[in-house]
């Protein structure tokens, strides 16, 4: 096991499954609070000021680190934002990347420059994606290039540099905020209060009283050697197959599978990992299940058996129209 894999690990165990805060976490968290509370003042004071685009922004992100189904739900809201006659665009920093931006992602983009995100988001669907990791000039580009009149800011919630009008969290239904302290004690980036002052949260998962709940499911295998038909999950209900994912929180996808009939060699690795081939290759012929997230990174290396599970986001329709409306009255306020 590597070090970084072994120290996530100990982390998760903290965080999540009741372990003791060791004291160098405790000294850590100190520190990480009062870094934190002088930028969050320099802003509340007027000190630092956030930059407008000149359109609607809408935030998609969390308070913790890892994965919660953001980005199914940034394609999601894109998508009925286009159906709704908006021109959503979506920006996020690419992590993983060596991009710095601002720069358009094209659909046969490098994961390795643009970020794994990054790519999957542009081969998503017809929305305009930048990588910047000064977001602002991500959306005035959006803007500018893009023809945006809505931008949405993927994993933007702490980068108060870009002003936005709507923020949405997600959080994850099960796992919650964990021991609920900050970073490292904890997976919190802010204080759990933080909560009470967004526009939506959204569980992915089971949801809590003024909570909207959310569903990521999969219902298909693509072979990503071939780009073949897609075959119905449901045709693998009974057989063993190894299932691997380097995202925030593997055991999603992993429970997500099972939850089809599915039985499971569960195969997690580091969030963002880069694949390097071997990761897909097994002693024996099962059939290999990936994320969309990782699929764009392992597709040149991988073989007949390896399949893609494309994961949606099942949304209230209520969501939708509250951010619909809300658009509507800013273009009107701004008009």
């Amino acid at each position: 096991m590597s070090g970084q894999g072994s120290l996530q690990q100990r982390l998760e165990r903290t965080w999540y499954g009741g372990a003791p805060v060791p004291l160098w976490l405790a000294v850590l968290e100190v520190v990480y609070t009062a870094i934190f509370g002088l930028r969050r003042a320099a802003y509340r004071a007027g000190l630092l000021r956030p930059t407008r685009a000149g359109v609607p922004v809408v935030i998609v992100g969390n308070i913790t680190v890892g994965g919660t189904g953001k980005t199914p739900l940034v394609v999601a809201l894109a998508g009925e934002l286009r159906q709704r006659g908006w021109s959503p665009g979506i920006v996020l920093r690419g992590y993983g990347g060596s991009v710095a931006g601002p720069e358009i992602v094209a659909h046969s983009a490098d994961p390795a420059r643009f970020g794994d995100e990054a790519v999957l988001l542009a081969r998503s669907g017809q929305t305009p994606v930048a990588v910047a990791r000064k977001r602002v000039e991500g959306a005035l580009l959006l803007v500018a290039q893009g023809g945006c009149d809505v931008v949405i800011s993927d994993d933007g919630l702490q980068h108060w540099a870009l002003s936005r009008d709507i923020e949405i969290v997600v959080i994850d239904g099960q796992r919650r905020l964990g021991n609920g302290r900050l970073l490292p004690a904890g997976p919190l980036r802010e204080p759990a209060d933080r909560l009470a002052s967004v526009d939506h949260v959204v569980a992915n998962g089971i949801a809590q009283p003024g909570e909207l709940a959310m569903r990521v499911q999969g219902t298909r295998a693509i072979p990503l050697r071939s780009h073949g038909h897609a075959v119905p999950l449901q045709e693998f209900a009974g057989k063993r197959v190894h299932a691997v994912a380097g995202i925030g929180n593997p055991e999603r996808f992993f429970t997500m599978l099972e939850g089809e009939g599915i039985v499971v060699e569960r195969h997690a690795l580091p969030d963002h990992h880069v694949f390097e081939g071997q990761e897909l290759t097994f002693a024996d012929e099962l059939p290999v299940f990936v994320t969309e997230k990782d699929a764009v990174k392992c597709a040149a290396f991988a073989h007949e058996r390896v399949y893609v599970v494309p994961a949606d986001a099942v949304v209230p329709p209520e969501l939708f129209d509250a951010v619909h409306t809300r658009l509507h009255a800013l273009r009107s306020e701004r008009a």
